[in-house]
């Protein structure tokens, strides 16, 4: 009885679902647009800041295997339940912090409710949905990620502009609010009804290893990569990972089966979305500063900008599926990747004269192609697992994400201030001699820093020095662009070589 009341009301349930999912999508971004006017009110350092972004990213990727396993055996509306409270709970702190220290504990403790959320929505999906709607399903599931990737700097961007900078983490209750009392009444429980002993060693290596390798990834830019601390997190993090694998073969009970990686739609698919994800946020990460410190838009107006990109992925997503019937999996998701990685190269003609509408195809077929990836993959994944392990299997589908994302910017970062910093530097050798060495620093880091040095020095050393920063974030954005399309187009061909034509060719 329960299970046809549960399927009558699948679409509303989605609804539901995907309101819940937005409000994690939305702060992935939409603090960014907010960091100014947090470094005018709460002063930190600029550590303080990264780590106000990325203890959130680090706490919520590193929980996710295990907050999908506890979903899975203890109930997975109770795990949504739980981790939309938790986020409230940090919204809120977040709001109220009064110093830098608070805003990052707090952020962290919205990692944990978010952990608990996104693999609890995708795992519901699979769990109310018959195979024939499941890919639909799952596609509107991807089309609200895409479009909240969007959302997050066009809300982040109104909201500072009305408001106090802790709007942004207040917007989240109402979403939170309606999710909790609707997915009372409509959402049904679900578990593993064969749910064994709860795997700690398994979920502390996970975490650990997880959170090392994460650390290392965020901390390896603004560090340097052979820096001791980053060397030793990432070589920490590359061994528990392997004790984690050791321990979940070994195991009675393990919290990940490893033998879903014996399934090749399985492994191909997690791998494609990695390299979606590396692509996606990569690029974005650089656009998005290209949009403002060289075409000068303020950060509301680089959102709004990036609607035609939400549009492409809310239109094409949930369409996929018909696209997957009439080609397959395969050469559906190989093709989006290409795509993908096409518009990375085709972005590098882009320079500091540029209009919105030489960028604007570009980005809509950037969509094009992570429409492709998104829900087809997403749908290979969860259809490659048992329904009883949805959680474990949406878990795996959310970390490989975060980490392809986290990666993504990471290296495409560090690809881009190997091009930009050596370039300020020269000009500080020459014209720019004059300027104190405390503001070369700061212009050498980035190019908001640059900017902000030029407008204080007076002259044409000041023209010139914002002149040569633009200049030289845009080729640092040329080479960051071709290390993106690269990983697209090499992403396409692994895909197609290794993901099967067919479900039934999976092992």
């Amino acid at each position: 009885m329960v299970q046809e009341k549960a399927y009558e009301r699948r679409w509303a349930v989605l609804g539901v679902l995907c309101f819940s999912l937005l409000v994690i999508v939305l702060d992935n971004t939409i603090l960014n647009v907010a960091i100014p006017t947090i470094s005018n009110d709460l002063n930190p350092t600029t550590a303080q800041l990264q780590w106000m972004v990325d203890s959130y990213t680090l706490v919520f990727a590193g929980l996710l295997l295990t907050a999908g396993s506890l979903g899975d055996r203890f109930g997975r509306r109770g795990a949504l339940q739980i981790g939309l409270v938790l986020f409230g709970i940090g919204s809120v702190l977040s709001a109220l912090s009064n110093t830098p220290n608070e805003l990052i504990a707090a952020r962290a403790f919205m990692g944990i409710g978010g952990a608990f959320i996104m693999p609890a929505t995708l795992s519901i999906i699979t769990n109310i949905f018959p195979d024939e709607e499941r890919a639909r399903a799952i596609g509107i599931w991807a089309a609200t990620a895409g479009v909240g990737v969007a959302l997050g700097p066009i809300v982040g961007g109104a909201l500072v502009a009305d408001f106090y900078w802790g709007s942004i983490f207040l917007v989240n209750i109402p979403i939170v609010a309606v999710g909790l009392i609707a997915g009372l009444f409509l959402i049904p429980t679900s578990k593993d009804p064969s749910a064994s002993k709860l795997d700690v060693p398994g979920a502390l290596l996970s975490i650990t290893s997880l959170t090392a390798i994460l650390f290392a990834i965020i901390e390896g830019p603004p560090r340097g990569w052979t820096d001791p601390v980053v060397v030793a997190s990432f070589v920490g993090g590359v061994m528990l990972l392997g004790a984690f694998i050791w321990w979940e073969l070994k195991t009675e009970t393990p919290m990940l089966n490893m033998q879903f990686f014996r399934n090749r739609r399985f492994t191909a698919s997690t791998f494609a979305v990695a390299m979606s994800f590396f692509v996606l946020f990569g690029s974005t990460f650089l656009l998005t500063q290209y949009m403002q410190f060289v075409l000068g838009y303020s950060p509301l107006q680089a959102g709004t900008r990036l609607l035609p990109f939400a549009a492409v992925i809310l239109v094409v997503a949930p369409l996929s599926p018909r696209i997957v019937q009439s080609i397959g999996t395969r050469v559906t998701v190989s093709a989006g990747l290409a795509i993908a990685g096409l518009a990375m190269l085709l972005m590098t003609g882009l320079d500091a004269t540029s209009s919105y509408a030489d960028i604007v195809w570009m980005l809509m077929l950037m969509a094009l192609g992570q429409a492709l990836v998104m829900a087809p993959a997403t749908d290979a994944i969860m259809g490659s697992v048992p329904r009883e392990k949805a959680g474990v299997g949406s878990a795996v589908n959310d970390t490989t994400r975060q980490v392809g994302g986290a990666l993504g910017v990471a290296v495409i970062g560090s690809v881009m201030s190997l091009i930009y910093s050596p370039k300020i530097v020269d000009f500080f050798a020459g014209p720019g001699a004059l300027v104190p060495d405390s503001a070369k620093i700061v212009a050498e880091d980035s190019i908001g820093g640059a900017l902000q040095i030029a407008g204080s020095v007076p002259g044409a050393i000041g023209d010139q020095l914002a002149e040569v920063a633009k200049g030289a974030f845009v080729s640092g954005l040329h080479a960051g662009l071709l290390v993106a399309g690269a990983v697209g187009l090499v992403g396409a061909v692994v895909t197609y070589i290794v993901l099967p034509a067919s479900h039934d060719e999976s092992s």
